[in-house]
């Protein structure tokens, strides 16, 4: 029988391979040397498949000291010896068996692999459960409430960063639930704050809160934090019913008095000019009071909005009456600056002069002026009576609307109302291919009505 040997592994390459043979027993497999042409030492196993095929399965490079990732010949014999006992178990497909192990081998790293993931999203899953109502409102505020535009020009998120509904999220969600795990909010816990503020009157905010709470645990729920929303089957008629639509308006003797009552008011300069600059403008409130000195050209008749509810910039012609009253608070910056050194920007600056003022303060002073004498509340104004008028209780929204009603009984068209007002127009067709905004319309619209004001309500 031939023995290969180290000496027969040296020998030098010829042109043509040497091959050197070394049989196991009878059918069972050769133990196989080779010297190529180019000088390679290689083992292999040779044996006959199943087929009646005899494939030559590699074992590895030669090296009589095993180094440089060689074999030893000693070590290449044993491993085709242990390949001959295995085809002798009946192993005959010797080449397909090993790729089927390696198959498995990987599969099953690829299982462990899997699992390790699907365990790591499911401890992340528990972790995300575990966040309390307060930390997911911090979590939904940061990702929806803040206000940024989308590439396609778009403002999304809110204009005050939810700053809003945090405060009423403080005042009414927090203390009950806040430190509570998400997942384990009922309806029962939901139906107590909201009965809670509709026992205290407040329905409107009873329903703000209601749409607020239902978007945070649509949040949650889109990003499994939680498995169901508690407030999926509560409605607006078990809270605060639906929202009634405001028609007051101040017809034509209510402005005449609002113009006595004014006087009596004792309100700051600054506030008795408010009240007739949103009628004289039909401006928003939130509007007035964020105005800023570098938008208003009193030159060219103009207060210009780059941001406005309905997401489009709207320009509002000034009146020669609305102008006097721009006149007036410019004259108040200006005296305001010679006593502090410092030109505001805001045309509505708060107290502390780092911002404008909030548009609620503004609104309470219209409230707190509507109260009967015995309402008076601590530490406010006791000029209680000073502002009520014969139709009811006014808000500052209803002076936006007294004005543009002015502008509809002296003949200004309803179309030209609405963009004065910065109304989108209703269907979308219409807002695509009617870009007109009827500019010379619109400020004869608001000379007509500035006409009217001065009559009513004197500069």
């Amino acid at each position: 029988m031939t023995t290969i040997t180290d000496r027969a592994m040296q020998a030098s390459p010829k042109e043509a391979d040497q091959w050197i043979t070394q049989p196991f027993k009878r059918g069972t497999g050769v133990f196989l040397g080779r010297i190529t042409s180019t000088g390679e030492r290689l083992f292999y196993f040779r044996y006959t498949d199943s087929k009646g095929k005899r494939p030559f399965l590699p074992i590895g490079n030669y090296h009589p000291k095993g180094k440089a990732g060689g074999l030893t010949l000693a070590l290449a014999y044993k491993r085709a010896a242990e390949l001959s006992t295995l085809y002798q178990t009946g192993v005959h497909d010797l080449r397909e068996h090993f790729i089927e192990i390696e198959a498995q081998k990987a599969f099953a790293v690829e299982t462990t692999k899997q699992e390790l993931a699907a365990a790591k999203v499911a401890e992340e899953l528990a972790i995300r459960q575990r966040i309390t109502v307060k930390a997911l409102f911090n979590q939904w505020a940061e990702v929806e409430l803040q206000p940024h535009t989308t590439k396609e020009g778009k403002r999304v998120g809110r204009k005050d960063g939810g700053q809003y509904t945090k405060e009423q999220f403080e005042r009414r969600v927090f203390g009950p639930i806040g430190d509570k795990e998400a997942k384990l909010v009922t309806k029962a816990d939901i139906f107590k704050i909201l009965d809670d503020t509709k026992k205290a009157g407040k329905l409107r905010t009873g329903n703000v809160l209601l749409a607020d709470l239902k978007q945070m645990f649509q949040f949650a729920l889109a990003r499994e934090i939680i498995n169901r929303n508690p407030l999926d089957t509560i409605t607006k008629r078990q809270v605060g019913g639906a929202n009634v639509v405001r028609k007051r308006n101040l017809e034509e003797p209510e402005i005449r008095a609002l113009a006595t009552g004014l006087k009596k008011a004792g309100m700051t300069r600054r506030g008795e000019i408010a009240v007739k600059l949103i009628l004289a403008t039909c401006c928003r409130i939130s509007e007035l009071m964020g105005a800023t000195w570098e938008h208003i050209d009193l030159e060219a008749s103009t207060w210009h909005l780059p941001e406005t509810k309905n997401q489009r910039p709207h320009t509002i012609h000034l009146s020669p009456y609305a102008k006097q009253l721009f006149q007036q608070l410019l004259e108040l910056r200006n005296s305001d600056s010679r006593q502090s050194g410092k030109l505001l920007p805001w045309v509505f600056p708060n107290k502390s002069r780092n911002g404008a003022v909030c548009i609620k303060s503004f609104g309470k002073q219209l409230s707190d002026r509507q109260r009967p004498a015995e309402q008076q509340m601590t530490n406010r104004t006791h000029s209680t009576t000073a502002l009520l008028l014969p139709g009811g209780h006014w808000t500052a929204h209803d002076l936006r609307r007294s004005g543009s009603t002015v502008m509809a009984k002296h003949g200004v068209s309803t179309d030209v109302i609405d963009e004065c007002l910065n109304h989108m127009i209703a269907s979308q067709m219409g807002r695509v291919y009617i870009q007109d905004r009827r500019l010379d319309q619109q400020a004869a619209a608001f000379n007509l009505l500035g006409e009217k004001l001065a009559e009513w309500i004197p500069v």
